[in-house]
C-alpha cells in the first residue's frame, strides 16, 4: 500500500438554489469540523445575492466562512461564473439557464477544479457535487478524484429518479395519459400513485428539453458516483435506503442543518434579507401563530393567494406569512388582495423572508402552511410543528405523500381540485386545535425524537457520517 499522499481536501459545488445551498453549506462545516480541508464554490451570482442580503453592498468582498476559520476550521472559498451577467433573470429564463448549466457550465467547473488542485498539490482532493449536476463523473475521472454525490431531498424522490428507466419501461415516464395508476415495482418503494410523483414525472416533458436531460441524464450519471449522501434519517426511509444500498454506497446523514457544529458557526447562506419576527412572536400566546411560507422560488396564482388570505381572516388565527414580491409572477408584485393589510391589524405579520428555523422553533408557533420543500419539512419536524400541505411543483407532491399519508404529521390544504377560503379556514382550525390537531402533534413528537436522536453522538446519522468518512479516507488515501 502506498503511503498517504496528504490531507483530504473537499471541493464542494452546490446547485444554485436556496434549498440546495443551505444543506451544502452545513455539510461543508460538518466536514471541516472533522478535520477536512474544504474549498466551497458558489457561482458569482449566488455570491452577489448572498452579499446583498447580508451586507447590502455586493461590491465589498465578503468572507462567508470567516467565523468558521476563526473557530479553527480550514475552509476556503471561491466563486465561478454561471455564464450570465448579474442582471440576467435566472428564474424568469429558467429553461435558458438550465440549458447553459448542462452545456457550458461544466467547462468552467473543469477549469476551476484544475486550478484548485494545482494551488494545493500536497492535499488529496475529492469532489462533492449536488446530485442534480451531470458533470461530476467526467471531471472526477479526468482529475482522478473520488466522486461524492450529495442529494438534498428525500430518499423516496431519489429512488424514483434513480429508477426512471424502470418507469420508462412501464410507460410511467413520460406518462401516457393523465389517468391515475399505481407503481409497485420500484425496489424499496411501497406502492405509490402516479398522482404523487414529482411534477416532472407527471407532466409530459419534451425529451429534448433541458429539464428532461437534467433529470434523466443526471440519474444515469449518479449511478457511477463513488458515494451518495442523503439529507434524511435512516429510520424515516429505511426500506428505500436499504434497497439503494444494494446498488452502491448510500449514507443517510441528515438532517444536516441541525448538527451542533452547523448551528454554532455563523455562515451566510440566505439569498434573501431576513426580517426579525422575534418581538412580534413573543407578544403572542404559546401555539397561537400559524406560519405560512411557500419557499424561495415557488409561484402560484392570484386566485390561490386570495383564497388563502381570506381563509386566514376567517380562521381568526394569528399568522406570519412570507410573501415574496415574485410570489405570483416576476412582473406583478401586487400580490395580496386589496384592503387585506388593513384588515389583519395586529393578528398578522406580512414579511418577504425570515429565519425559518427560528420562527418555527418559537413557542408561539403552532402550525405551518407549507409548499412541502424538504428543508421546510425537516425544520418543521425538528420544531414539532404540524403542517398543512400545499405542494406546487418538483419534489413537493411526493413529499406531501410522506407527510400526510405515511407519517400522518400534516393535512392537505384542499381535498379537491380548487382552493376555497372556507376550506382553508376549516383546515387551519383543525390544525391549530381540536382532535385532529392533537393526533398530528402526537405523531410529530415521535418524528421529532427520531430526528434529534439521529444526531446524538452514537445516533444513526452520526454513525453513518463517521462510516462515510472512514470509507472515504480508505478510498482516497490508500
Amino acid at each position: 500500500m502506498e503511503e498517504s499522499r496528504g490531507e483530504p481536501h473537499a471541493i464542494m459545488i452546490a446547485f444554485p438554489y436556496q434549498g440546495h445551498i443551505t444543506p451544502f453549506t452545513n455539510l461543508a462545516i460538518k466536514l471541516a469540523s472533522k478535520g477536512f480541508i474544504v474549498t466551497f464554490v458558489h457561482t458569482e451570482y449566488v455570491h452577489h445575492m448572498l452579499s446583498q442580503s447580508h451586507h447590502n453592498d455586493s461590491s465589498t468582498p465578503v468572507d462567508f466562512f470567516r467565523d468558521a476559520r476563526k473557530s479553527g476550521l480550514d475552509m476556503r472559498y471561491t466563486t465561478i461564473s454561471d455564464g450570465f451577467p448579474m442582471e440576467f433573470d435566472r428564474l424568469l429564463n429558467m429553461v435558458e439557464f438550465w440549458d447553459s448549466l448542462l452545456r457550458d457550465f461544466p467547462v468552467r467547473v473543469d477549469e476551476l477544479v484544475g486550478k484548485i488542485i494545482q494551488s494545493d498539490p500536497s492535499s488529496v482532493h475529492f469532489l462533492i457535487a449536488d446530485t442534480f449536476y451531470s458533470w461530476p463523473v467526467k471531471i472526477a475521472k479526468k482529475y482522478n478524484l473520488v466522486n461524492v454525490s450529495f442529494w438534498t431531498e428525500t430518499a423516496l424522490v431519489f429512488s424514483i429518479d434513480y429508477h426512471l428507466k424502470l418507469l420508462k419501461e412501464h410507460d410511467h415516464f413520460p406518462p401516457m395519459d393523465n389517468s391515475e395508476d399505481f407503481i409497485n415495482y420500484i425496489p424499496g418503494v411501497q406502492s405509490i400513485s402516479t398522482k404523487d410523483l414529482m411534477s416532472y414525472c407527471v407532466a409530459a416533458i419534451d425529451p429534448t428539453s433541458p429539464e428532461y436531460s437534467f433529470v434523466f441524464g443526471t440519474f444515469e450519471e449518479v449511478k457511477k458516483a463513488d458515494f451518495i449522501l442523503h439529507n434524511t434519517v435512516h429510520e424515516l426511509e429505511s426500506e428505500t435506503l436499504l434497497a439503494l444500498d444494494q446498488k452502491q454506497p448510500n449514507y443517510a446523514i441528515g438532517p444536516i442543518n441541525f448538527y451542533d457544529c452547523a448551528r454554532s458557526i455563523a455562515v451566510a447562506d440566505s439569498l434573501f434579507s431576513k426580517s426579525d419576527c422575534t418581538q412580534w412572536l413573543d407578544s403572542k400566546p404559546s401555539g397561537s401563530v400559524l406560519y405560512v411560507s411557500f419557499g424561495s422560488i415557488v409561484q402560484t396564482n392570484k386566485q390561490i393567494i386570495e383564497e388563502i388570505a381570506h381563509g386566514l381572516l376567517l380562521s381568526e388565527v394569528n399568522f406570519i406569512w412570507i410573501v415574496r414580491a415574485d410570489a405570483v409572477s416576476y412582473s406583478d408584485t401586487d400580490v395580496l388582495p386589496m384592503g387585506f393589510m388593513n384588515e389583519i391589524k395586529d393578528k398578522g405579520l406580512i414579511i418577504p423572508w425570515c429565519n425559518q428555523t427560528e420562527v418555527l422553533s418559537n413557542p408561539a408557533v403552532g402550525g405551518f402552511i407549507t409548499h412541502c420543500g424538504w428543508n421546510s419539512i425537516l425544520e418543521s419536524i425538528w420544531s414539532g410543528v404540524p403542517m398543512i400541505c400545499y405542494p406546487v411543483t418538483y419534489d413537493q407532491p411526493t413529499n406531501r405523500k410522506l407527510v400526510v399519508d405515511d407519517w400522518k404529521i400534516g393535512i392537505n390544504l384542499c381535498d379537491g381540485i380548487s382552493v376555497t377560503r372556507e376550506e382553508v379556514a376549516y383546515k387551519i382550525k383543525n390544525l391549530m386545535s381540536g382532535e385532529t390537531s392533537n393526533g398530528l402533534r402526537q405523531e410529530i413528537e415521535k418524528m421529532r425524537k427520531i430526528l434529534q436522536d439521529a444526531l446524538k453522538i452514537d445516533g444513526p446519522s452520526e454513525r453513518y457520517f463517521d462510516q462515510f468518512l472512514k470509507d472515504l479516507k480508505a478510498k482516497i488515501l490508500a
